[in-house]
């Protein structure tokens, strides 16, 4: 199904609520604020949620807020092959466990702050903080965690 831009979260809230087999494939991404940046769980694929459910009931969903309209091809609603679901599933679940560790050498950018768009290597982990040698500048400095992004 296709949804209103930003309403994916909701719409799978009200189609679990209406006791829908739904999946919202969502990852990590760095969202920046004017103090920090965070990450956050957004959506892989921006207006679309999967449901399994049959013709009938699938006009019906129409009238549920935020959702905008059927996906059809051929003439008749999209099916995805549930091995394509897996595929995503599995997808999601390698890109988190790499997104979300880091380790001593791990090339990274620094995303915040004066020092932003420069990269370094993590030098020591800390709770809180980084110990980045940044090469091209000849330093070694500390950053906070969130302000950092792992360069692929």
């Amino acid at each position: 199904m296709y949804t209103s831009a930003r309403a994916e979260k909701q719409v799978e809230w009200r189609l679990r609520r209406e006791g829908m087999d739904v999946f919202l494939p969502l990852h990590l991404s760095p969202r920046r604020w004017s103090d920090r940046i965070k990450m956050v769980e957004v959506p892989l694929f921006s207006s679309y949620i999967f449901v399994q459910t049959s013709d009938p009931e699938l006009r019906k969903l129409l009238m549920i807020p935020g959702v905008s309209r059927i996906v059809f091809y051929n003439g008749t609603p999209a099916v995805v092959k549930e091995k394509e679901i897996q595929a995503i599933r599995d997808f999601l679940e390698q890109a988190r466990s790499r997104e979300l560790s880091f380790s001593i050498d791990d090339e990274v950018l620094i995303a915040y702050g004066p020092l932003k768009d420069i990269s370094g290597k993590i030098k020591k982990i800390g709770k809180t903080q980084y110990l980045l040698h940044l090469e091209q500048l000849g330093l070694t400095v500390r950053v906070e965690i969130d302000h950092v992004i792992k360069v692929k």
